[in-house]
């Protein structure tokens, strides 16, 4: 059991380095460019995981589950995610995406017809004041497109919302490795094309430390996570796994403090604080 739980905390922890990468790679790389990159290598490695375990792959059979999931859990998702990272803190990116859990509960009643609590409502409520909170707070270095930040990152917790209860619908058909693969290579075919016309030569400025940044997101933040978490849920079960997801942005904000040097205001502190318990209430 202590396995199962280690794992748990170890994928949220390498999901949470994704959002310190991004920060970092903002000056690098364009951010439909830096998606496409981590989700084309992410494909590849899923694919020779598929191979290697000789699943039967229905790529073609099952475009319009993998288009849809790919859309919003790769392309959508992450995109955004990268585009906020460009304008606010890695660390008030983190306390946001708090509320990917709310998000989950808001879709779950419309796409999987499940009635919802009234306990996982006011957690809810909770989460929502903690997000208003965190979308007024000053940063300690307030740039111009913060604002704009903020709403890229609320829309990416829609969409990770979104392709979770989307993914529950198609998982009855589908085990998890092959939904994310197929939904990994969909997800790469938008994202290249979203940089038709976005992208040009002269925003490109890698250096060594980015291309680890490159390999670190499309590995550990994406392949490894997946396996840590599936792992881990695997051995404790769903519902002991789901109030692990709450360490997401625990982990964000102490790497953002550590190694990015970021500050916190109060306002944002109480903000994601009120996010995360709102967040756990409602999943417990």
């Amino acid at each position: 059991m202590k396995r199962g739980f280690f794992l748990l905390t170890l994928a949220t922890i390498l999901w949470g380095g994704n959002y310190i990468c991004g920060r970092f790679l903002a000056p690098s790389l364009p951010a439909a460019l830096l998606n496409t990159i981590r989700w084309a290598i992410s494909t590849i490695i899923l694919f020779g995981l598929l191979s290697s375990q000789k699943k039967n792959f229905p790529i073609i059979r099952k475009w319009k589950e993998f288009s849809i999931l790919g859309f919003f859990g790769v392309f959508a998702f992450s995109e955004l995610n990268y585009l906020g990272l460009r304008s606010i803190s890695a660390s008030q990116a983190g306390m946001i995406s708090a509320g990917i859990p709310i998000a989950i509960l808001a879709f779950t009643p419309f796409v999987l017809k499940e009635p919802i609590k009234l306990k996982a409502w006011t957690g809810a409520a909770v989460s929502i004041v903690g997000v208003i909170l965190l979308v007024q707070g000053k940063h300690a270095a307030p740039s111009q497109g913060s604002l704009i930040g903020d709403i890229e990152i609320l829309l990416s917790c829609l969409a990770w919302g979104l392709y979770t209860v989307l993914g529950k619908k198609y998982g009855k058909d589908l085990d998890p490795l092959t939904m994310t693969a197929g939904a990994s290579f969909y997800g790469t075919i938008f994202s290249a094309i979203s940089c038709i016309g976005t992208v040009q030569s002269s925003m490109i400025h890698m250096t060594a430390n980015a291309w680890a940044c490159i390999i670190y997101v499309s590995t550990f933040a994406s392949v490894g996570a997946y396996l840590a978490w599936n792992a881990g849920v695997k051995v404790v079960g769903a519902g002991r796994a789901a109030p692990y997801i709450n360490l997401l942005p625990v982990w964000t904000v102490v790497f953002g403090v550590l190694l990015l040097g970021e500050q916190i205001s109060a306002t944002s502190l109480i903000g994601g604080a009120l996010t995360i318990l709102g967040a756990i209430w409602a999943t417990l």
